[in-house]
């Protein structure tokens, strides 16, 4: 190794292996893609092997890259909870903590006070990553998953289990003249995201038979804007009970059925061993369990 790479360029690595491309790096980063493609040459450089090898057009990590790349991850995930470990005295200091955009908005935000009361003098970093279960960043304390139960390298702790259900603003229901049977959805625009198979499997849980191809309707890219878009009367979503329990209390989406496809998935606590001893992280754990709880998780 000709030199010790610097932590811009380690970042700029970590961040490329857990995105995958440059552009999506220098987003993450908030840096241009110049920049980022500038770190990583000045790491291959200093490191002097071969990072990446590209595949079409496609930069991909070599084995060796890659090797290195999760050394490096844990080592920037060791020196980020030594930071936090020792930022301050007591309960302060910084809390940064990763959530699935939809939890974030509809259940953690609201909820964010709670926490605040408790520890008034941490310094809260709320993210969301771009996939649902990741919990590769190293700058990260705490995460909110929405994953399988087999996440790699951190503690994870059940939080709720979730099934999704149809879900309607009143003015929708009402303008399409009220719900008796499962295949009234149909009459509705369906709200999707990403693709078409929750819809299907819930028809499907509903014996509704020869149910059109669902190739119309609204395709969001983002629970939140599913959410959103079913509050608007734009739709009518497929939610959980956790991240809409709110809306569905105040009456601003209603369940028409009490019927719910059972998710593969569920939402998780995740934290990495190199945080699991920070006084903030264990305050964070303690207070999102009992407020879980409290709501019958």
């Amino acid at each position: 190794m000709k030199r010790i790479p610097t932590t811009q360029s380690l970042r700029a690595l970590d961040s490329f292996r857990r995105h995958g491309t440059v552009w999506k790096a220098a987003e993450d980063l908030n840096l241009t893609r110049s920049a980022v493609s500038h770190q990583l040459r000045l790491l291959e450089r200093d490191l002097d092997f071969a990072l990446f090898t590209r595949v079409g057009t496609r930069l991909e990590l070599t084995a060796r890259g890659r090797a290195f790349a999760e050394d490096s991850a844990r080592a920037l995930s060791m020196i980020s909870g030594s930071a936090a470990r020792n930022a301050g005295q007591g309960l302060s200091g910084e809390l940064t903590i990763s959530s699935t955009p939809g939890f974030a908005a509809s259940w953690l935000g609201p909820k964010l006070q709670r926490f605040r009361a408790i520890c008034p003098e941490v310094t809260l970093s709320i993210r969301t990553p771009r996939v649902l279960g990741d919990v590769s960043d190293p700058s990260v304390d705490v995460f909110i998953a929405f994953a399988d139960a087999d996440l790699r390298g951190v503690e994870q702790v059940l939080l709720r289990r979730v099934g999704f259900t149809p879900l309607i603003s009143p003015a929708l229901l009402n303008r399409l003249g009220g719900m008796s049977r499962p295949e009234d959805v149909l009459r509705g625009t369906l709200l999707h995201l990403g693709g078409t198979q929750d819809w299907e499997d819930w028809l499907a849980l509903a014996g509704v038979q020869q149910a059109p191809p669902l190739t119309t309707g609204i395709h969001l890219s983002d629970m939140t804007l599913v959410f959103v878009a079913a509050l608007k009367g734009q739709g009518i979503a497929l939610g959980d009970e956790l991240t809409c329990r709110e809306a569905m209390e105040t009456g601003q989406l209603m369940r028409p059925f009490d019927l719910a496809i059972e998710s593969s998935k569920a939402y998780y606590l995740a934290i990495p061993p190199s945080k699991s001893d920070i006084e903030t992280v264990h305050a964070f754990r303690s207070w999102i369990l009992e407020e879980v709880a409290e709501e019958g998780g």
